[in-house]
């Protein structure tokens, strides 16, 4: 059956080019629509599998209006784009779209990308009912296992944090007789660290008489149903809930999700998560809310069953720390910023599927720290872990290195070898800087992935393979894909499931314990007793910019601690020529009125630096050493950022 399609495109040539394209390719046109309300009407009387979807329509509502109502009902779409201004495309992509055809189309592109749309829907339908299978028997689990209800209570809380993500989350019932709130709270310190908040920590914490935080914990009406609230609508709740304004005043809070579950002959269960990002929540959210309503109904009664029959027991320990499991399988990752326990929840409901993933962040931040992880923790950990830096390859011997050669196939190949696929069958093949890969061997690549078997050069067979990929970048793709450097179908086939790491300088919370980390390793290396940080060299730390992200910061410590003489280090030697983030940032601003680019102003420090090392990017004395960056990292981003051999000459001049 050929797969239904809707176009809703409010100019009738463009409209009429795009059906008769897939008419001719064999899919089934089940309308077209100039608006929003036109589109609906289509929607609901054809169903339709995928909708290519303009962004400026008729009447009020735009594209980017419809698409958020096509996630909620499941429905692929990709959007159909002019030349619209950073601020709309920023928020046609924050919809989630599997992908842009970008005005004039071709023909050829428009086949590719419908092609790409579906292959992706389908692995995120697939991903998404696996997920939410296992969240379900992980709740019928704890629904039948016969412990104490607060600890019943957070165990749900924990099943729910990969799915719905929270630094706090409040879980009880309001107005039932003179107690005017049953329950508990849960405040997040670590991965898997929670501290139980009850009413005596919120009166430490807050101040507050006991009388006055029960009047602040009435129910009011957004109690009383399911909603959600980011950023300047979580303020106006906060302005008219004094619960909601006390949590976000004390824990730093910024949206909120109101899950409400009915219970049987009970005025009803509130589970409110709250986050201190300014835009946790969507819709998303609250319909997966109304998935597990049943199954946490149940929950919720069998835990008053088991209390009783009488309304929920408050909770008999004052200072619950909840640290039952460690963070296995996550070695050598440290930190508790609301940006790394997102990136690690990501990490934890990934890492058990089959799902390729794609690692984004800057160089320094860990990304081959987390590509290990993600295989330590699924089910091919048995097997090998083949890691591939696809900087470092030789252009001429990309596809040997990849796919394995015969003899004889090219000078010097003396005997048959095996390619990185090859040898990662049946475990993990982790693609380091992918987006230095040449457009060649990206070609190549995307048919592996697709077919799953590889040809060695020289060869004539194919060989299957089973291998799970695990891409990471610092490049931004997409830009890279406008530029035509890299080819949107291998994008798409890549990034099914993005896991964001955060540079250093947006969680320089966890500086503290990653400096301490830190000393404590290369003390011990140097033999001596653990060394402290005073509070001058601590202000030094958290007031840099960091570049290169934590693997500067472990080659800064390690550098002080060898040349540290006493116990404490008491200034930080840091790299002279990068202003901190908190000195003036004149050179981080200024062309005349024009705000400089991240990628301009880290081309201007590379080629600061190399003219400080005259011209010298390996070696001792080199600019990948003062940069702390392995050389081939240095040259792949001075290729991304167009910096050549002509300047660094000039540097060296």
């Amino acid at each position: 059956m050929s797969q239904r399609i809707l176009i809703v495109e409010d100019e009738f040539i463009v409209a009429n080019d795009l059906s008769f394209i897939l008419e001719k390719a064999g899919y089934d046109v089940c309308g077209i629509a100039d608006s929003v309300e036109e589109a609906r009407e289509i929607i609901k009387l054809n169903k339709p599998q995928l909708v290519l979807l303009d962004i400026h329509l008729q009447g009020e509502l735009t594209g980017i209006d419809l698409a958020k109502e096509l996630a909620e009902e499941n429905i692929a779409f990709v959007y159909l784009s002019a030349n619209s201004n950073q601020k709309i495309l920023e928020e046609a992509k924050a919809t989630n779209p599997y992908g842009f055809m970008v005005k004039p189309f071709r023909e050829k592109d428009v086949l590719v990308s419908l092609q790409i749309a579906q292959y992706l829907h389908e692995q995120n339908m697939s991903t998404k009912r696996n997920n939410e299978l296992t969240l379900q028997n992980s709740l019928n689990d704890i629904i039948g296992d016969p412990t104490e209800w607060d600890q019943k209570l957070l165990r749900i809380a924990k099943a729910l944090q990969p799915h719905i993500s929270f630094d706090y989350l409040a879980i009880g019932m309001k107005n039932l007789g003179p107690i005017p709130y049953e329950g508990s709270s849960y405040l997040r310190l670590s991965f898997n660290e929670y501290q139980t908040i009850g009413v005596d920590e919120l009166l430490n914490i807050t101040g507050l008489k006991r009388n006055e935080l029960l009047k602040l914990q009435e129910a009011a009406d957004e109690d009383k149903r399911s909603a959600w609230y980011n950023d300047a609508d979580f303020t106006r709740l906060t302005q008219q809930n004094p619960a909601k304004k006390l949590i976000a005043k004390t824990f730093q809070m910024a949206s909120n999700l109101v899950m409400y579950i009915p219970v049987a002959g009970q005025p009803g269960f509130t589970f409110s998560f709250y986050s201190r990002k300014d835009d946790a929540y969507s819709n998303k959210h609250l319909a997966l809310a109304n998935r597990l309503q049943r199954s946490l109904s149940a929950a919720i009664e069998g835990i008053m069953k088991q209390a009783d029959n009488v309304v929920i027991r408050p909770v008999a320990k004052k200072d619950v720390l909840a640290k039952t499991e460690s963070k296995s399988g996550f070695e050598g990752i440290i930190g508790s910023s609301h940006l790394m326990l997102t990136a690690l929840d990501h990490l934890s409901l990934v890492a058990p599927t089959e799902t390729s993933v794609l690692i984004l962040g800057e160089s320094g931040t860990g990304k081959e720290r987390f590509a290990k992880c993600i295989h330590q923790l699924s089910p091919r950990s048995k097997k090998q872990l083949v890691v591939v830096n696809c900087a470092a390859l030789p252009t001429h011997l990309i596809e040997s290195e990849l796919f394995g050669h015969e003899k004889g196939a090219f000078t010097g190949a003396v005997d048959k070898r095996a390619g990185k696929f090859e040898q990662a069958s049946g475990g993990t093949i982790f693609l380091d800087e992918i987006g230095e890969l040449p457009l060649e061997s990206q070609a190549k690549l995307l048919r592996v992935l697709q077919e799953k078997e590889v040809e060695k050069l020289g060869g004539r067979e194919t060989i299957k393979v089973d291998v799970r990929v695990i891409a990471a970048t610092n490049c931004n793709l997409e830009k890279e894909v406008a530029a035509g450097k890299f080819r949107l179908d291998l994008y798409y086939r890549l990034n099914i499931f993005p896991i964001i790491l955060p540079s250093l300088r947006e969680r320089k919370d966890d500086i503290p314990v990653l400096a301490e980390h830190f000393i404590e390793k290369y003390s011990a290396m140097a033999g001596r007793p653990k060394l402290t940080l005073s509070n001058q060299a601590l202000a030094d730390l958290m007031n840099y910019n960091w570049p290169g992200n934590v693997r500067e910061l472990e080659h800064l410590i390690e550098r002080n601690v060898l040349l540290t003489r006493g116990n404490v280090i008491e200034r930080i030697m840091l790299p002279g020529a990068v202003p901190s983030a908190v000195a003036p940032a004149a050179s981080v601003v200024s062309i005349g009125d024009k705000v400089k680019s991240i990628d301009e102003n880290e081309r201007d420090y590379i080629l600061a630096i190399l003219k400080k090392c005259n011209g010298r990017i390996a070696g001792p004395g080199g600019a990948a050493e003062l940069l702390d960056v392995p050389s081939t990292t240095l040259n792949s981003k001075m290729k991304r950022l167009g910096i050549t051999r002509k300047h660094v000459s000039d540097s060296g001049d």
